[in-house]
């Protein structure tokens, strides 16, 4: 497996050294638990890139996600969540279980939770895919070796993406994209009863760099087909944004020290919203369907001391 450059190297460094202040993710109900995999490797050229699927119910509109989803029981820690639905979804072995040697996970860090627009309450678990025999296996390349095997009920494609790259406004200049201006998109919105920043980046995506399940549905096929015909003659681009974007900002700016080019909200996650969302009893264990925070929820809370 190709080493981390020095710039990578300091970037695990910094994750692993990464102290996440308080968090209310143990204090609301399972049905509000949730958390996601940011799962990092270096590629040929020490570089770090992440991993990210294509929602089988969104491939039509371009959206990716982390791998991630709900928590199954109080006990289960917020890795083990992201872990147990990785392997779920793309294949990833789960805790206590091996890797195909010579590889394995090194849990990192986890930053302050964040809020969806579904209520739940989402931890972003960051961990390295790395080799442990470095001397003999250096040639040992994650994206041959760990070739996923995706459920086609959840995920329909899994690709990676420059990590880096989500604190620049552009391609990066050696990678021969055209329009490069073309790969992140900001704009501010209300959310929270404040102004937040919606990002969008649009990863450039070749046939060769897409792992897609074996076995689709007639409507996955259909989906995939219009996509890559849509794009035909030119370069594909998948879009990640909203709450995926922001963690992966987030995380980036944890492990380069950087503020991104971009404009941003400065704190991390959504800990003090959650907190005043749950001591005024909006996060109960029981989500009813069609169940939205409204504008006089969030009014409420932002009144809380």
């Amino acid at each position: 497996m190709p080493r981390l450059n020095p710039a990578s190297q300091k970037a695990i460094d910094r994750l692993r050294s990464y102290q996440p202040p308080s968090t209310s993710y143990d204090l609301v109900p399972l049905s509000r638990r949730a958390a996601v995999l940011v799962l990092l490797y270096a590629d040929s050229k020490g570089d770090l890139r992440v991993v990210l699927t294509m929602r089988a119910k969104t491939l039509s509109s371009c959206q990716a996600a982390l791998p991630g989803g709900k928590a199954d029981s109080l006990e289960e820690t917020p890795f083990q969540t992201a872990r147990r639905e990785a392997h779920e979804e793309i294949g990833l072995a789960d805790m206590g279980q091996q890797l195909p040697p010579p590889f394995e996970v090194e849990h990192l860090c986890e930053l302050p939770a964040n809020l969806a627009r579904t209520e739940l309450v989402v931890r972003p678990c960051v961990a390295l895919l790395r080799s442990y025999d470095e001397k003999t296996n250096q040639n040992a390349d994650p994206e041959v070796s760990l070739i996923p095997k995706l459920d086609a009920r959840e995920v329909a494609a899994v690709f990676t993406a420059p990590f880096a790259n989500f604190l620049r406004t552009r391609d990066e200049a050696d990678w021969g994209t055209p329009n490069p201006e073309d790969w992140y998109q900001g704009a501010w919105t209300e959310w929270h009863q404040s102004n937040w920043r919606m990002h969008q980046f649009f990863i450039p995506i070749s046939p060769q760099s897409v792992v897609k399940p074996r076995t689709r549905s007639q409507r996955q096929r259909q989906a995939i087909s219009a996509l890559e015909k849509e794009n035909s003659g030119e370069l594909t681009r998948y879009r990640v944004w909203g709450m995926t974007a922001r963690m992966l900002v987030d995380v980036a700016r944890v492990a380069y020290d950087q503020e991104p080019e971009f404009e941003h909200n400065s704190h991390f996650g959504d800990e003090a919203m959650i907190d005043k969302l749950r001591r005024m009893g909006r996060l109960s264990p029981i989500r009813r369907s069609g169940d939205v925070l409204t504008r006089e929820d969030m009014e409420k809370a932002a009144k809380l001391s």
